[in-house]
């Protein structure tokens, strides 16, 4: 019984604060009364399914995968930062140069990101031309893209 209260308290409080870290995750539950350790919440996230997304402030958040959220998995972030040399601004226009053949392949990994105010994204074997309405907003998605790369 424990063990089901926690986790259905762990899917309340994800759905509604953003829960970046397995330690914010374990400050949450202690303040709602249960004591837990890192090892057990470790292994709550696995029971549950869950994962981190990209949120809409540009911070992961933990998320339940069978959830209405887009959910963009560690192997397609791993891929990314693989696959990318450089992601760079030009005005209201982001520019990533990817590996040789790659560029489809981060352009719709991009796309899956939901990232604000993305108008379109073009892309070549190489490159990936991301579009957005200001050049404020490019270099707000430039620093959210090259924070993924690190």
């Amino acid at each position: 019984m424990a063990r089901s209260a926690r986790q259905s308290k762990i899917l309340e409080i994800i759905s509604i604060k953003e829960i970046e870290t397995q330690d914010e995750l374990a400050r949450e539950l202690k303040n709602a009364n249960f004591d837990i350790t890192q090892a057990t919440i470790s292994r709550d996230i696995k029971e549950l399914g869950l994962t981190k997304i990209l949120s809409s402030s540009g911070k992961y958040k933990y998320c339940f995968v069978g959830s209405d959220e887009q959910v963009i998995s560690n192997k397609y972030i791993s891929i990314f930062k693989e696959s990318v040399i450089s992601v760079k601004a030009a005005m209201n226009l982001i520019v990533i140069k990817t590996m040789k053949g790659l560029g489809a392949g981060v352009a719709s990994f991009v796309d899956k990101l939901n990232i604000t105010d993305l108008l379109g994204a073009v892309n070549g074997d190489d490159t990936v031309m991301l579009i957005f309405p200001s050049t404020i907003v490019a270099s707000e998605a430039v620093v959210t893209l090259n924070d993924m790369l690190v």
